[in-house]
C-alpha cells in the first residue's frame, strides 16, 4: 500500500511539473490568457485599476494536487513596471490557499494586479503569503467598474481568477507566492533573483516579447 501511495504521488508530482522544461510555452499562455481576459466584452479588468498597478503576475493553469497539503500548484510571471515601462519576467510559483469551488477538474488562470511599492516589495521577496505578508482583495470586474473602490484603494494586492469561462474577482488568502529559482534560470541563462528582475537590473529577455508587449498594449503608461 505504502508502495503504491509512493508511486502515485511521483506521478502525480512528474505530471505536475512535466512543463518545467518549458518556460517559453508558458509565457505564451501568460499572454494569452492575458488578451483574452482583457478582450471579453463584457468582463476583463477595469482598465483605471490596471493603470495604477506596479506589477501583474500571470499564472496560466493552477491545478488541483492532490500530493500537496493545502491543495494548488501553478508556474507563471511577474511583470513590473520602470519609469513607465514593462520590465522582464520574473518566475513565481504559487502553492497551497485554497480556490474554493472553481478547481476542480479544469484548470484556473490567476492573475494578481500589485498595486503599491509595499506589495512589490513582497513579491521581490523569496516566498511570502497573501492575507498575511501582505494585504490581499478580490478584485472589481468590468470595464464601467470604478477603480476607486475600497479594495483598490487599500489592499496591496488585488487578486483574479478564470475558470470554465468565468472570470471574476477572488480572495486568495493563504496562497503562497515564491521565486521559481529554476524557471528564471533557463530565461536568463544564469542564477538571478527575482528582485533583480523586478527591480529592473536584468535585461528582459527576447522570450518575453510577446508577454511585454501585450501588457503594453492594454496599459501602456504608468499613473498614480
Amino acid at each position: 500500500m505504502l508502495i503504491r501511495t509512493g508511486f502515485a504521488l511521483a506521478v502525480g508530482a512528474s505530471l505536475l511539473c512535466a512543463q518545467d522544461d518549458a518556460p517559453d510555452h508558458r509565457l505564451r499562455r501568460s499572454a494569452e490568457v492575458f488578451h483574452e481576459i482583457m478582450a471579453a466584452p463584457d468582463g476583463g479588468i477595469p482598465h483605471g485599476i490596471l493603470d495604477r498597478s506596479q506589477c501583474v503576475v500571470i499564472v496560466p493553469g493552477v491545478k488541483k494536487a492532490a500530493f500537496v497539503v493545502g491543495g494548488e500548484y501553478g508556474r507563471g510571471f511577474a511583470v513590473c513596471r520602470h519609469q513607465g515601462e514593462w520590465g522582464g519576467p520574473a518566475a513565481v510559483r504559487v502553492s497551497g490557499g485554497s480556490f474554493g469551488a472553481q478547481i476542480g477538474a479544469e484548470s484556473t488562470d490567476i492573475v494578481l494586479l500589485v498595486m503599491n511599492q509595499h506589495g512589490m516589495d513582497r513579491l521581490a521577496s523569496d516566498k511570502f503569503t497573501l492575507g498575511a505578508d501582505a494585504s490581499a482583495a478580490a478584485g472589481p470586474v468590468g470595464r464601467t467598474a470604478s477603480a476607486d473602490t475600497d479594495a483598490s484603494m487599500t489592499a496591496e494586492i488585488l487578486s483574479y481568477s478564470r475558470a470554465r469561462g468565468a472570470f471574476a474577482g477572488i480572495a486568495l488568502d493563504g496562497t503562497v507566492i515564491s521565486q521559481d529559482n529554476s524557471e528564471d534560470r533557463k530565461l536568463y541563462g544564469r542564477d538571478v533573483s527575482n528582485k533583480a528582475v523586478i527591480i529592473g537590473e536584468v535585461a528582459a529577455p527576447a522570450s518575453g516579447t510577446r508577454l511585454r508587449e501585450e501588457l503594453a498594449r492594454v496599459s501602456p503608461g504608468y499613473k498614480r
